[in-house]
């Protein structure tokens, strides 16, 4: 299996065939799931509480709600009881199948096994530092270099987090572990970058390609 699932599951009669393709968020529903049902609200304070939202986009309630519709259609989970609470509006619980709890581990097997092209932002702009002066560049990279160094501090102190007095489990921190790699090196490479452009090793006339 990709990184597409073909819905077949009788859970979702009207979805049959529809390619439904992974994602982070999708990821998160479906993981966070396997610890019990759970309604929206739940899934995103957990995502939340976790510090999963540093590697899951879930700042919109709306996005959630969708993603969820379409992993209920694709069968990957279904709609149990609706909680009612006087203080709370209705709230539908949803429940992982067992055909979701199989695809939510197929997807851990080929993200963790296979690169993938994510086609990010910065790359993109360093494709067309030319349009920049040189200096324009370095002004520019320097501002990147010292919000890096903000990011790592930050990181570094989810790091040494506790719950209730306790330290949080090394193997629910390794996405933020590889957060802060990833900063060092790439304010590693800015480093080297900077110091091309202040000797002169690194330079280029400004314009179009």
């Amino acid at each position: 299996m990709g990184s597409s699932y073909i819905a077949t599951s009788y859970f979702a009669p009207y979805a049959e065939g529809v390619t439904f393709r992974r994602s982070p968020l999708a990821l998160a529903i479906l993981g966070l799931l396997e610890n019990g049902p759970m309604h929206p609200y739940g899934i995103q304070r957990l995502i939340k509480q976790w510090g999963k939202d540093q590697v899951v986009n879930v700042g919109q309630r709306t996005s959630l709600y969708r993603m969820i519709v379409r992993l209920e259609e694709a069968g990957l989970l279904t709609a149990g009881a609706v909680e009612q609470d006087e203080r709370y509006p209705e709230r539908t619980v949803y429940h992982l199948t067992d055909e979701g709890r199989k695809v939510c581990r197929e997807w851990l097997a080929e993200i963790l096994t296979t690169p993938r092209n994510e086609f990010p932002e910065f790359p993109a702009g360093l494709s067309f530092v030319m349009l920049l002066t040189p200096e324009t560049a370095g002004e520019l990279l320097s501002q990147r270099r010292e919000s890096l160094t903000k990011r790592i501090a930050e990181l570094h102190l989810e790091l040494r987090s506790e719950v209730d007095g306790q330290p949080i489990p090394r193997f629910a921190l390794l996405e933020t572990e590889y957060q802060v790699a990833v900063a060092i090196a790439e304010a590693k490479w800015i480093d080297g970058v900077l110091h091309d452009l202040h000797t002169g090793k690194l330079t280029w006339t400004p314009g179009p390609v």
